[in-house]
């Protein structure tokens, strides 16, 4: 019986950490995304992240008989990339992204997080 709780408890947590890792650590996907910054923040209660919006060139109908620009919300990670983005608000940038399945508080509030600037320029 020994024997067989020690197993059963050490496959539990593999499979525990192998979920873990697959719901918060494995990248989903990744891409860049492009439109001018409408803002960029750091906040939060506990940990403070770095939390900012895209706003993307187009339209798009939310709703059927609606319009409304495409927003990409995010998080970022990286201080230095976080302070050029918060210097240069309302200006075009190219950001590449990771997607997670799920967030972590210390990572951010959005599964998605910019890890580099591609791109930046003034808007025309």
């Amino acid at each position: 019986m020994r024997k067989f709780l020690s197993i059963f408890i050490t496959v539990l947590i593999v499979v525990l950490a192998v979920f873990i890792y697959w719901r918060y650590y494995y990248v989903f996907g990744e891409g860049v995304k492009a439109g001018e910054l409408n803002y960029m923040v750091k906040k939060g209660y506990v940990f403070k992240t770095y939390e900012g919006k895209l706003i993307q060139s187009g339209l798009r109908s939310k709703a059927p008989g609606t319009v409304a620009s495409y927003e990409f919300e995010f998080s970022v990670v990286n201080d230095s990339i976080a302070n050029i983005l918060m210097l240069n608000s309302g200006k075009e940038f190219e950001l590449h992204y990771k997607e997670y399945m799920g967030t972590i508080p210390w990572r951010g509030h959005s599964v998605y997080v910019v890890d580099q600037i591609i791109n930046m320029k003034e808007v025309k």
